[in-house]
């Protein structure tokens, strides 16, 4: 261990107990620094070791499940963390290595203000009084770059937005003044705006408190524009580290490329299809389905525009605050919106949170009411449709939200998910028949037979996303809106449900409403691009040209936010 070392980490083994099965390695044998004043990024695929090899750090591994081998050592000030007892531990937590975790939401207490929370750790680790540990909050408020600090001490968490809940976090983390920083995914499914905001703030804190920082994410592109140095890992080993421009300009290891290349770039002709870690693993010249196609070939069949399959007029959404007992105030979420998707063709909805996407997708399926304006689906003018006349529109009509998990019901299997729709919609005479086109669908989406009796839990992100993509086409939609679908997910898994998506397109002709905050997965998929701000359409364009020719400022500035990895600072 050097000098400049802050911590270090020795042959670290964590392997986790199973039932009537070999234990589960999820580290094996992995050895690194983290340097004083430095940020250090781990990068990999979800399963790779990374949150499980931070958390051995700060010491929050399940201690009766997690094994890990007499050799490993974690040293800090001289003394090996991992065999420090107890009240030692719990004493080094917190006030010399804190952590932010991934989603905000489930790390803060509902029902306490922010306040209250952040106060909470300053009277219980550092022990000032509730004045002084008011003061501090404040002061930690306004470093984190949070609006009118007093005003956000009395708010609850589900009054913030993401990015606002992760500058609290950052904040609670930052009362005991600890020499490392852990950020988990701090920026996983946050608009490309704030997540600009949140790695600037942590460069602003690293270079004002002289301390380190330990960045965990799969975005290589991101990691690029915070990092010193980075580490890559797969299946609990280390492929490859160095400083950012090695990793970046002269990658050693081929799972290093194919990270690197995984991801969709903005650029003048993206391919037909994405390549994904197989594909360069097994053979890094030859891309899926062997084709490199650029999306702007133009064929006698794209010629000729395709007819309209979904018409929007003058969309008009609003909701309603109480203030008092008798007023209520407007608050309009969707102002006056106005568009057209053609058949077989995708458009694209980008903007920040609270832009009013969600809301127009909801309003177009009539999950929620308009507030004015016209839709028409087929010609079919279907506002003001009555529920009964309307049902075999939302069989022709359906969704993909962003957290599957959350749209899939824990109690049925797979099988039963599949199978409610295919029966409630009449697409099958009988329940065989149903279980027929359920299995047809598992196959279309990569997974296997046996997984049709499996629960949601016992699937990764990827496969989840999978199993909501194949429950929504089991009734043939001609519509298909897209909610976030690939916003937390690996850079491989993204690649693999992105090009599933354009072979579902092109063999059965459906039309996508892509809603998204990640400009380079829209340049990828879209034909159209539209962007909506405060609820309103400021530039409405073919995708090649709002890329290469942004009208207006917000558009730029969104493409300005694009992390673009360490060739940016170039």
């Amino acid at each position: 261990m050097t000098d400049q070392a802050l911590f270090s980490v020795e042959h670290l083994g964590i392997s986790f107990r199973r039932h009537n099965q070999d234990p589960f390695i999820a580290v094996n044998d992995i050895s690194f620094t983290i340097q004083k004043n430095e940020i250090l990024a781990i990068v990999g695929e979800s399963g790779s070791g990374k949150s499980i090899t931070a958390l051995s750090i700060i010491g929050l591994l399940p201690e009766q499940a997690a094994q890990i081998p007499k050799q490993s050592k974690i040293i800090y000030q001289k003394r090996n963390i991992l065999t420090l007892p107890k009240k030692e531990r719990r004493a080094i937590r917190g006030t010399d290595v804190a952590m932010v975790f991934q989603e905000p939401m489930s790390s803060l207490n509902p029902v306490m203000t922010v306040g209250n929370q952040v106060m909470e750790v300053l009277r219980y680790k550092r022990c000032l009084s509730e004045s002084e540990a008011y003061k501090h909050c404040i002061a930690l408020f306004d470093e984190t770059g949070l609006p009118d600090p007093e005003k956000m001490m009395r708010c609850f968490p589900n009054q913030l937005s993401g990015g606002q809940q992760q500058r609290i976090m950052i904040a609670m983390a930052l009362a005991c003044e600890p020499h490392l920083l852990i950020a988990d995914e701090p920026t996983t499914a946050l608009d490309v705006t704030i997540q600009k905001q949140i790695i600037a703030l942590l460069k602003k804190i690293k270079m004002k408190r002289h301390m380190s920082i330990l960045f965990i994410s799969h975005d290589l592109a991101l990691v690029g524009e915070l990092a010193d140095r980075i580490i890559v890992m797969r299946h609990g080993t280390i492929r490859e580290q160095g400083n950012v421009k090695q990793i970046f300009l002269a990658p050693q290891d081929a799972y290093t490329r194919a990270l690197l290349k995984c991801r969709p770039a903005i650029g003048d002709m993206p391919p037909r299809y994405l390549p994904v870690i197989e594909d360069y693993l097994s053979a890094e010249q030859t891309l899926p389905h062997n084709e490199a196609i650029p999306e702007n070939v133009t064929t006698e069949q794209n010629k000729k525009p395709a007819s309209i399959i979904l018409k929007a007029e003058h969309i008009k959404k609003s909701f309603f605050k109480r203030e008092g007992f008798f007023r209520q105030r407007e608050i309009p979420a969707v102002k006056d919106t106005s568009f057209i998707l053609r058949r077989k063709k995708t458009l694209g909805i980008v903007g920040e949170s609270g832009s009013g996407k969600t809301t127009l997708a909801m309003t177009v399926l009539r999950l929620q009411k308009a507030s004015g304006g016209n839709i028409y689906f087929d010609d079919q003018e279907i506002l003001s449709l009555s529920d009964g006349a309307f049902l075999p529109y939302r069989r022709r009509m359906q969704i993909v939200f962003q957290n599957p998990y959350a749209s899939l019901n824990p109690r049925f299997t797979i099988g039963q998910s599949l199978m409610e729709p295919i029966l409630l919609h009449g697409m099958a005479a009988n329940r065989k028949s149903a279980i027929q086109v359920a299995l047809e669908w598992l196959a279309r989406v990569g997974l296997v037979p046996n997984d049709f009796y499996k629960f949601p839990h016992e699937f990764s992100g990827g496969q989840r996303q999978r199993i909501a993509l194949a429950r929504a086409l089991t009734v043939r939609p001609e519509l298909l809106i897209l909610d976030e679908p690939v916003s937390a997910l690996d850079v491989s898994v993204q690649a693999q449900i992105l090009n599933l998506l354009k072979d579902i397109q092109d063999q059965f002709g459906i039309s996508y409403l892509f809603i998204s905050h990640d400009l380079a997965v829209v340049h990828f998929l879209c034909d159209e691009v539209m962007v909506m701000h405060k609820g309103e359409v400021v530039e409405h364009s073919e995708k090649d040209e709002l890329f290469r020719h942004p009208k207006t400022a917000y558009t730029q500035h969104l493409l300005a936010s694009v992390p673009k990895g360490f060739v940016g600072h170039l």
